[in-house]
C-alpha cells in the first residue's frame, strides 16, 4: 500500500540524486533497493529486513521497515562506507494467513544467507518468528538485529526470569554457542513487569484477569505480567490462552464478567486477538467499561483507529524509549515523517532506523578492521568470514541512537533498557497512543 518516497526525501533534504537512484530506491517485499546504480570501482553490500510489512501485520512491521530503509538511504548519501554501495533487501514474513509465520521467516532468512553478499539483517519483529529463524542463522553465522522481539528466553536461561527447564530455548536457538542475535528492545520480564506495576500502583487495579494468544511472545509477557502483579500484592481472577485462530471471546468473557475484574490484561498483537476481544468486550454490559491493558502488540494505529475512544480505557507499554520526547531523534522523525507520511510512523520506526544505522556500522568497522566483503553473492567463505567480523563489531559497539545509546550484553541484549506507557486517547483530534511516562531499568 505505501510506495517509497525517496524522490520526496531528495526534494525534502535538498540533496541531489542521481536519476538511476531514485529509479532504484522503490521499496518492496522483494528484490533489492537502496543502492542505485554503482559507480566505477564501487563494490555492492546487502542490508536486509525481514519484518511482517503486509497482511494484519502491516501495521506493526511496515513503518520498522520504513525506519529501516531510510538509515540505508541516508548512509548512502552520505557515501557511509567508502568505496561500497548498500542496496536494502526488504522481507516480509506474513504467511497465507494474513500474519507473521515462522515458516515464511526461516524461508526468507535462508533466502538471505544463501546470497554471500548479504551481511546482515535487521529483524525479525515477532517472536515466534524469531524462535524459528535464530538456530538457522546462528550455525550460519548471519548477524540479526531485532528492533522489536521482547520474550526474555530467546537470549537467557536464568532461573529468575523463568527461562529454565521447559522454557530454555538457548540451546537450540545457539546450537553453535555463540551469539549472532541482537535486540534493542527490552526484554518481557521487564515490559510484564513494568505494566503490571502501572495497573496496580498507579492506577489502583487490584484485580486482573489474564488473557494471551498462546504465541511465544503472548505467553511470556503474560507470565511476566502475572509474576509482578501477585507481587505487588494483586489478584490474578485467572489465565487463558486462547490461539489467535479463536473468533469468539463471548463465552470467555462472559465468565470473566462474572468474576468483575478491575482490569483485562491481554498479551499479544492486535491481530492475533488483542482488537477482537476488546470488541467483543463491548458485547456484554458487565465489561463495556472494564479497562483493557497489554503490551506492545495492542500499540499499534490500526488498534487505535478500530477500536476508537468508547468502553473503557486502554493501556499499554512499548519495550523502547519513546523518540518522540527525546531531543536527539527530532531530525529523524522530522525526516522520516517527510519521505513518508506522518501516518506512517510507528512505535518501532526510530528502534529500526537504530538497528540499521548499528548494522552499518559495524560493517564500516569490520572493514576498517581488515575484513573482506565477499567478492560475489555465491562467495560463501567470503560471507562467513565476514559475517563473524560483523557480529564481533557489534558485541563490542557503542553507538549513540535517536532511541538512546546502545550496547549489547554477553546474551546480546541491549543494555538500555526502558519501557514506555501509553494510553489510548484522542490525539490532534483522533483515537491515537498518548504517551504516559516511561521507566528506565537499572
Amino acid at each position: 500500500m505505501r510506495r517509497s518516497w525517496s524522490r520526496i526525501f531528495a526534494m525534502a533534504l535538498g540533496i541531489p540524486l542521481l536519476l538511476a537512484f531514485l529509479v532504484a530506491c522503490g521499496s518492496g517485499t522483494s528484490g533489492t533497493s537502496g543502492g542505485g546504480s554503482t559507480p566505477t570501482g564501487t563494490r555492492i553490500i546487502k542490508v536486509a529486513t525481514d519484518l511482517p510489512v503486509s497482511g494484519k501485520d502491516e501495521s506493526s512491521g511496515k513503518p520498522a521497515e520504513d525506519g529501516a530503509h531510510l538509515a540505508v538511504d541516508q548512509a548512502n548519501q552520505k557515501n557511509e562506507i567508502p568505496g561500497y554501495q548498500l542496496v536494502f533487501v526488504p522481507k516480509d514474513d506474513v504467511g497465507p494467513s494474513g500474519i507473521h509465520d515462522p515458516a515464511v521467516g526461516a524461508q526468507n532468512v535462508t533466502a538471505l544467507i544463501s546470497d554471500a553478499l548479504v551481511a546482515g539483517m535487521v529483524g525479525p519483529f515477532n517472536s515466534n518468528v524469531a524462535k524459528a529463524e535464530m538456530p538457522i542463522a546462528n550455525q550460519a553465522y548471519f548477524p540479526m538485529i531485532s528492533p522489536a522481539n521482547t520474550n526474555t528466553c530467546l537470549t537467557q536461561d536464568t532461573p529468575d526470569t523463568g527461562c529454565t527447564g521447559a522454557n530454555d530455548l538457548i540451546k537450540t536457538l545457539r546450537p553453535t554457542g555463540k551469539v549472532n542475535y541482537f535486540r534493542i528492545a527490552t526484554t518481557d520480564n521487564h515490559q510484564g513487569g513494568v505494566g503490571a506495576d502501572y495497573l496496580f500502583k498507579t492506577l489502583n487495579y487490584k484485580k486482573a484477569y489474564v488473557i494471551d494468544d498462546a504465541e511465544t511472545y503472548g505467553i511470556g509477557i503474560a507470565n511476566a505480567f502475572i509474576k509482578e502483579f501477585q507481587a505487588d500484592g494483586g489478584t490474578i481472577l485467572g489465565h487463558s490462552s486462547e490461539p489467535s485462530t479463536t473468533t469468539s471471546y463471548l463465552s470467555l468473557l462472559t465468565q470473566i464478567a462474572a468474576m468483575h475484574p478491575d482490569v483485562i490484561y491481554f498479551a499479544g498483537l492486535d491481530s492475533t486477538g488483542g482488537i477482537l476481544v476488546r470488541q467483543q468486550m463491548e458485547q456484554i454490559a458487565a465489561l463495556k467499561n472494564t479497562p483493557y491493558a497489554g503490551g506492545d502488540g495492542l500499540q499499534t494505529s490500526t488498534f487505535a483507529t478500530t477500536i476508537g475512544l468508547t468502553g473503557g480505557p486502554v493501556y499499554a507499554t512499548v519495550a523502547t524509549a519513546n523518540a518522540d520526547v527525546l531531543p536527539q531523534a527530532q531530525t529523524f522523525i522530522q525526516q522520516f515523517k517527510q519521505v513518508y507520511g506522518a501516518s506512517a510512523y510507528g512505535a518501532y520506526s526510530a528502534a529500526a532506523y537504530d538497528c540499521m544505522n548499528i548494522l552499518i556500522q559495524a560493517i564500516k568497522t569490520a572493514i576498517q578492521n581488515g575484513a573482506k566483503p565477499p567478492t560475489s553473492s555465491s562467495d560463501a567463505a567470503g560471507a562467513t568470514a565476514f559475517r563473524q567480523a560483523v557480529i564481533n563489531a557489534i558485541q563490542g559497539i557503542s553507538y549513540d541512537g535517536v532511541t538512546g545509546h546502545q550496547s549489547f550484553d554477553q546474551n546480546g541484549d541491549t543494555t538500555d533498557k526502558v519501557i514506555s506507557i501509553y494510553q489510548l486517547a484522542a490525539v490532534n483530534g483522533k483515537p491515537d497512543w498518548k504517551f504516559i511516562t516511561q521507566q528506565t531499568i537499572a
